[in-house]
């Protein structure tokens, strides 16, 4: 080999194995920041995005805000100043993270609102359901219930999150329903604050103080399991209904002894999912749809038996 050649090859040789050792590009991480993780909708909300991280090829980081949303806002800036690669978001107060959510655009981060509904600002894509349809269409089984089964009236007493956006568009969506109605009243709202100690105190004290009440509307998981575990401990199974949101395994066996009458059922993994996917199109220059909607089930005892293996109840 001439002295031209073998420099050429020498020199290819160094090349290739620098190209050879150079690193592999570092993932991605996205972040996901949810209002608590106590209850069942938010751990498959954090599944599902798990899933589609790992899909992806992707890192996640998961923040549990103990409904505190001054959490929420901290995390944002935290994960701001760590210049991770999105952030999806279950804002408590959605009001309260505009400013944070502002800055982290900003800086070139992707934001993504997951099930409660921002306020038009950065973010690049809104996951979620419908609430006030969805509270609609209970309503809309609530009162045929009652036509075929209570005379046609009722008093219906309501466990909230008052301190939650997307809660209080569930109660809405629900009272003003059965406002046009007319033959339905509300009895009382109490408090249940998003946790499911609170909820359960809540509904006992809603359950005293309203001794002629034939349901009680829960916007929430927390609110779900309080209401019912107050029904059972006053021995009332028979005369109280309960209704709302969210399924767990607890709610199920209510739906089977009776005492759960329906639930308004979102696809939380499929919202974690379709966060992650928006938030990586984002970063990769991709198309991103602006509203991405999942689906909504109103489950009751003719259909719960496809959630059960879901859920483990036993």
């Amino acid at each position: 080999m001439n002295k031209t050649l073998r420099i050429a090859f020498v020199s290819c040789t160094v090349l290739f194995g620098l190209v050879a050792r150079a690193p592999a590009a570092e993932p991605p991480t996205y972040a996901l920041i949810l209002i608590n993780q106590q209850a069942v909708f938010f751990n498959q909300m954090h599944s599902g995005a798990e899933d589609e991280a790992k899909k992806l090829g992707a890192k996640l980081v998961v923040f549990n805000a103990n409904d505190a949303s001054s959490a929420q806002v901290n995390a944002i800036d935290d994960y701001t100043q760590q210049k991770v690669a999105g952030i999806a978001i279950d804002a408590i107060d959605v009001n309260a993270v505009r400013g944070a959510l502002r800055n982290a655009s900003t800086a070139g981060i992707p934001v993504v609102g997951i099930d409660a509904v921002l306020p038009p600002g950065p973010q690049k894509a809104q996951v979620g359901v419908d609430n006030t349809v969805g509270a609609q269409q209970m309503a809309a089984y609530f009162l045929d219930y009652v036509s075929k089964n209570l005379h046609g009236t009722a008093r219906v007493g309501i466990v909230g999150a008052l301190s939650s956006v997307i809660q209080n568009t569930r109660q809405k969506g629900f009272t003003d329903a059965l406002a046009a109605n007319g033959k339905v009243t509300i009895a009382g709202v109490v408090d249940g604050q998003n946790t499911q100690d609170v909820a359960l105190s809540a509904a006992e004290n809603l359950l005293t103080a309203n001794p002629d009440l034939d349901a009680i509307y829960a916007t929430g998981e927390p609110a779900m399991l309080g209401a019912i575990a107050a029904v059972q401990a006053q021995g009332r199974a028979d005369k109280v209904k309960v209704i709302g949101w969210d399924l767990a395994p607890e709610v199920i066996r209510g739906i089977e002894r009776g005492v759960v009458l329906g639930v308004v059922q979102q696809d939380p993994a499929a919202m974690g999912r379709a966060a992650i996917a928006a938030l990586n199109n984002a970063r990769t220059g991709k198309p991103v749809q602006a509203v991405v909607a999942t689906r909504l089930t109103i489950v009751t005892k003719a259909n719960v038996g496809a959630y059960r293996s879901q859920f483990a109840a036993k």
